[in-house]
């Protein structure tokens, strides 16, 4: 697949990782736009918003490489989990989150200025948490930092503890939905 230079607008480890599975070449650059946070927005249009904010920040100085921005959120009922203020914040999350069903929402923009184009995409996953106790998301925390990840939790690092079941893509809950991605590309 023939691509301009790609650009990562983000400093996630994570996604980085990703995409080098995916076999593509890039740098990043973290993107020097704030995240918005808006309740008259749902998860999945406010994702979309910060994923062009961040891509739209990076391209603006690099107008002749494709520019990847992402975003993640959790929701449960209308309710959106971004990243936690601190531990306690997480450990509430990790509460609300215990024995039930969430969506994990990642959205996506492919900009590249010169040629005036862009794509904008989302994910979505279900992820159904086991029950957990005050002592089970205390053990999970020791492990994992979670205040760098949506929702609290990386399903990645030790996911077994509190994930039951997924439907839908496991790399979309990392972080970037490289089956969508990878066919997007394929389309650029």
């Amino acid at each position: 697949m023939k691509l301009p230079p790609i650009i990562l607008a983000s400093a996630s480890p994570r996604r980085a990782e990703l995409l080098h599975g995916m076999g593509v070449r890039f740098k990043f650059i973290t993107a020097p736009a704030e995240e918005i946070h808006d309740d008259q927005l749902t998860a999945t249009e406010l994702c979309q918003v910060n994923a062009f904010r961040k891509a739209r920040a990076v391209a603006t100085a690099h107008p002749s490489s494709l520019v990847l921005g992402a975003d993640t959120l959790v929701t449960l009922d209308g309710e959106l989990f971004g990243k936690p203020r601190d531990l306690t914040d997480a450990a509430r999350m990790l509460r609300k989150l215990a024995g039930r069903t969430h969506q994990v929402v990642t959205g996506v923009c492919l900009i590249h200025l010169r040629t005036r184009r862009c794509r904008i995409f989302f994910e979505r996953t279900d992820v159904k948490f086991k029950r957990l106790s005050a002592a089970a998301i205390r053990r999970y925390h020791a492990q994992v930092n979670p205040l760098d990840k949506a929702g609290a939790y990386g399903i990645q690092e030790h996911g077994d503890l509190i994930v039951q079941s997924i439907r839908g893509s496991l790399t979309n809950v990392i972080g970037l939905p490289v089956e969508r991605l990878r066919a997007e590309l394929a389309a650029w």
